[in-house]
């Protein structure tokens, strides 16, 4: 069984150090900054012999308006509930702090399990913190060190008696056998689709998640960059599992000078580079100015597919909108034409299933392998329409075949005796025909000339003489 654990107390006091340690990889962002992490996280981890789901949360603040503190502190408060056992962290430098007896109050009320860790514990120095901290009526404290690892054997011994209490439970459960997907499906469908929501910041990013989850799993409010993390959410549509990105705001580059917003800007780039799909949110008051055209285009360099959102079309100027999106789809966007649009309303939930549709489509096409039969009938086809010109020797450039050399997305190699000679244009002409032909648009397509081999280049193996190998007679 997995035990979900909640990481929580006041900010910077480790939270989200302790959780790349469970994870074993630097999952979450860690700054000297307080208060860098805002989203609830959540990962799979490995404690010895133990499962454990680890949720990261945001410091506690308090805070009595309507602010981002108290939104965050809601956040939390879902996490606590979520899960079987509440780690409550303090930093053992600082000592107790009033925040830390008012957040264990509310953590007493909250009736789970409690394993308090007197964090930052690397010397002897914090021994009065320690015996300070049974004040917080949590119990024991555990010297620990999430920077260094030092306590981990504790805390294992202190979550072993609630892994048992949950897996004595849950007995009955595990006797039930799990549903088999069925065989026949096709390999990719099989797993989750990575899915990343980009966009400039303040454009209804993280709205758009918790409309598609019908849950509010992401903070939002009116401020700018809300968001720090790239959080991934399980979730399932029409039963296709997929892995739900929501991402910080991507400003220009030159505009970032905060060591922090590098680190989140660096954060949302991988995100996107690892996503199968891409959807990009685009406000529609500013639809594909300078930074949205550089997202899309790095989104294409990396061989994602693009859907385009146009958020916050209930108070658009719907006309005006959509004719300045189709011409700069047209003169800035050529190299993956036919992208899906979509005009949505995250905060309303308006155009969301077509959204997805268009998602599970263009996924499809970035994964579609063309058999080699029809598509050298359809090369044929193309180079007897228009064939290829000169090359520079002044010669005819033979193209002999074509073949799909991979998907994801999908490439293809041209075998020509003069590949050095070929156009661009001509390949560009090919490409546009593909995309038209097969049902491609709106994906990246790699095309890659190569030299046909001459199958009597080298030396030439020596015959054998049919006496070479008999015996000589006796």
């Amino acid at each position: 069984m997995v035990l979900r654990i909640a990481i929580i107390g006041r900010p910077n006091v480790g939270k989200s150090t302790l959780f790349n340690r469970l994870v074993g990889h630097k999952l979450a962002i860690v700054h000297d900054k307080p208060g860098v992490t805002r989203d609830r996280r959540e990962a799979s981890a490995k404690l010895y012999n133990l499962k454990l789901s680890v949720i990261d949360t945001a410091g506690y603040e308090y805070s009595k308006e309507d602010s981002l503190e108290k939104r965050m502190w809601q956040q939390t408060e879902r996490a606590i509930n979520d899960a079987d056992v509440t780690l409550f962290l303090f930093d053992a430098r600082d000592g107790v702090q009033p925040y830390d007896e008012h957040l264990a109050g509310l953590v007493r009320h909250s009736g789970k399990p409690v394993v308090l860790l007197a964090n930052k514990c690397e010397g002897k120095l914090q021994e009065d913190s320690i015996h300070e901290a049974y004040k917080l009526g949590l119990g024991t404290p555990i010297p620990f060190s999430a920077e260094h690892g030092l306590g981990l054997a504790d805390l294992y011994e202190a979550l072993k008696p609630e892994a048992d209490k949950l897996k004595e439970t849950s007995k009955l459960e595990n006797d039930i056998p799990e549903d088999v997907n069925d065989e026949d499906d096709e390999a990719y469908k099989k797993r989750p689709i990575q899915l990343a929501i980009v966009g400039r910041p303040n454009v209804g990013k993280s709205t758009l998640v918790n409309a598609l989850l019908k849950d509010e799993r992401m903070l939002t409010g009116p401020e700018a960059g809300v968001t720090r993390d790239a959080i991934t959410s399980e979730w399932s549509y029409e039963g296709r599992r997929i892995n739900l990105v929501d991402t910080a705001g991507l400003r220009k580059r030159a505009r970032i000078e905060d060591s922090l917003e590098k680190m989140a800007a660096a954060s949302t780039k991988k995100a996107a580079y690892l996503a199968q799909v891409v959807v990009l949110v685009l406000d529609a008051d500013a639809v594909l100015d300078k930074q949205d055209l550089t997202i899309a285009r790095e989104v294409l360099e990396e061989g994602r597919a693009l859907v385009i959102a146009v958020n916050k079309w209930d108070i658009a100027n719907r006309k005006e909108t959509l004719q300045k999106l189709n011409d700069k789809l047209q003169t800035s966007l050529t190299q993956a034409e036919g992208i899906p649009t979509v005009t949505i309303s995250a905060l309303k939930g308006e155009n969301l299933d077509k959204l997805m549709r268009a998602v599970l489509k263009v996924y499809e096409r970035w994964n579609l392998r063309i058999p080699t039969a029809p598509l050298n009938q359809w090369f044929a086809d193309m180079i007897d329409k228009y064939p290829p010109p000169l090359g520079k020797n002044k010669r005819r450039i033979k193209l002999r075949y074509i073949t799909q050399a991979k998907t994801r997305p999908p490439a293809f190699y041209i075998f020509s005796s003069n590949p050095e000679g070929l156009p661009d244009a001509y390949l560009r002409y090919l490409i546009n025909q593909l995309r038209e032909d097969f049902d491609l648009r709106g994906i990246p397509i790699r095309m890659t000339v190569r030299k046909t081999g001459n199958p009597y280049a080298g030396s030439k193996e020596k015959k054998e003489s049919p006496i070479r190998n008999k015996k000589a007679p006796v």
